[in-house]
């Protein structure tokens, strides 16, 4: 049988190295860059009182969204996640476009966050070109991921335990200048209850991501138990940050004029001044928080890459597994593009519409997989059982609104700025899924590999795995 440490390029098994704290880590440090930059965006579009109302809809919809993907992700530990999930329940061609979502919110995601890096790299040192400040973390953090999974993991713990502090400490510099005033005026609902809905893409950004956790899930000592304390710990502590973040950064302003890419130093700076101590100390603190989101988004998109490869829906070279156990070529490609892109973009608006669209279209997928799996497998295993059909019933209607908006009001109105040209989002992404569709359809679908064939995989690995803990506790 395969043992886990080997290099075995036909059953290829990540090593099973982390615990509840560690996912716990993956799952708040990918997002927790949301608090940090992004969702500011939204008040453009709602206003302080219209963002508030799209990041509580949000927020209604990721606690049950969470809570249903638990069951999905212990019942299916699998590297793919969602794409693993939609293949067992509608077939292979579904869980190809699952994987091609989550790639899109997977690729695009991570140059977000390193443009918005390099602008907070430049609020504390002007001199350095915000560009090549962006270039240059996005490549230090690929280079990171190779050092193997649980470096990776103890990386992403510490920096995600400083982007906490980090807003410990600004939620107890703001909280003392908070003007109501800046809440609730007449700019409050520049477009009506409208702006609501038009504010849902930036809202969707403060938690964008938790799901990634569920990608390191073979990577997880005990996966049927410890991947709900991982995730219901996660949403639990984004929640609070969410509201923390939001009312105090409206409270002080930061919802008047033009959208920064550092909100959070730039709203301490309107009260107590740029040269201030606490701006400064957040700015850096934030970098931490954008560390966070960065690395462990890496971790995601490579573990992503590796099952869709192993699959067989892609290249088989992109699941080759280094002696480190990281899938190098399926960390390297998609970082290139990834590099690419952040150079390139001149805002991280577009790309977080790209990364919110990706992720929106993902959550609805595997919210039906669920519905389906329920009735198709009615006998599998679910070692955390959702309370069916109402939380998934609520998740899934709340994501279908979610997705509409997403498309019809920010999709289907911005370009992404490449090379100097501004391609429409919607071009973009009709793009990518046409191109994957024809690839599906002229090579990945001869050369998939059968279901039982993959699903037996990883069930003979957590099957070892199983035995290689009871003999740890005897």
């Amino acid at each position: 049988m395969f043992r886990l440490g080997e290099v075995n390029h036909d059953k290829q098994g990540l090593q099973k190295a982390l615990k509840p704290i560690h996912l716990w880590a993956i799952a708040v440090g990918m997002v927790i860059s949301g608090q940090y930059f992004g969702w500011n965006y939204g008040f453009e579009q709602g206003g302080t009182l219209g963002l508030m109302g799209a990041a509580l809809f949000i927020t209604i919809f990721y606690t049950a969204f969470i809570f249903s993907y638990s069951e999905l992700s212990t019942s299916i530990p699998h590297a793919g996640g969602p794409s693993a999930y939609a293949r067992r329940a509608m077939g292979p061609y579904a869980g190809f476009m699952t994987g091609i979502s989550v790639l899109i919110e997977f690729v695009f995601a991570p140059p977000a966050i390193a443009v918005a890096t390099g602008a907070y790299i430049n609020f504390l040192i002007p001199a350095i070109n915000p560009v090549y400040a962006t270039v240059a973390v996005f490549v230090f953090f690929i280079l990171i991921n190779m050092i193997g999974v649980k470096g990776a993991a103890l990386i992403e713990l510490v920096a995600t335990i400083i982007a906490l502090i980090g807003l410990a400490i600004y939620f107890a510099a703001g909280s003392t200048h908070v003007q109501l005033d800046y809440i609730f005026n007449e700019n409050a609902l520049p477009n009506g209850w409208t702006g609501m809905w038009m504010a849902i893409p930036f809202a969707i950004w403060f938690y964008l991501a938790v799901e990634g956790g569920a990608m390191a899930a073979e990577e997880v000592q005990n996966p049927k138990k410890d991947i709900p304390k991982g995730f219901i710990a996660g949403i639990l502590t984004l929640a609070i940050c969410t509201i923390g973040t939001l009312f105090i950064t409206a409270g002080l302003g930061g919802g008047v004029g033009q959208p920064a890419d550092n909100p959070l130093p730039q709203a301490l700076a309107s009260v107590y001044g740029e040269g201030h101590f606490f701006p400064k100390l957040v700015a850096v603190i934030g970098l931490a928080g954008l560390i966070a989101s960065l690395h462990g988004i890496i971790i995601g998109y490579s573990r992503q890459t590796f099952a869709l490869s192993r699959a067989g829906y892609l290249p088989k070279f992109l699941s080759r597994l280094s002696k480190r156990q990281i899938p190098t070529w399926g960390l390297l490609l998609p970082g290139g593009i990834g590099v690419i892109a952040a150079a390139n973009a001149t805002f991280a608006n577009q790309l977080i519409i790209l990364a919110v669209f990706g992720a929106a279209m993902m959550y609805c997928l595997s919210l039906v997989s669920l519905f389906i799996l329920r009735k198709k497998e009615p006998n599998l295993h679910r070692p955390f059982k959702v309370s069916y059909p109402l939380v998934p019933g609520v998740a899934i209607v709340l994501g279908v609104i979610s997705l509409f908006c997403v498309i019809y009001y920010s999709v289907f109105n911005q370009s992404l700025p490449l090379f100097g040209v501004n391609i429409p989002l919607l071009g973009v992404l009709l793009f990518i899924y046409g191109a994957a569709t024809v690839y599906y359809l002229a090579v990945g679908r001869h050369k998939l590999l059968p279901i039982e064939e993959e699903f037996r995989v990883f069930d003979e690995l957590e099957a070892e795995s199983d035995e290689s803990l009871r003999k740890k506790n005897a």
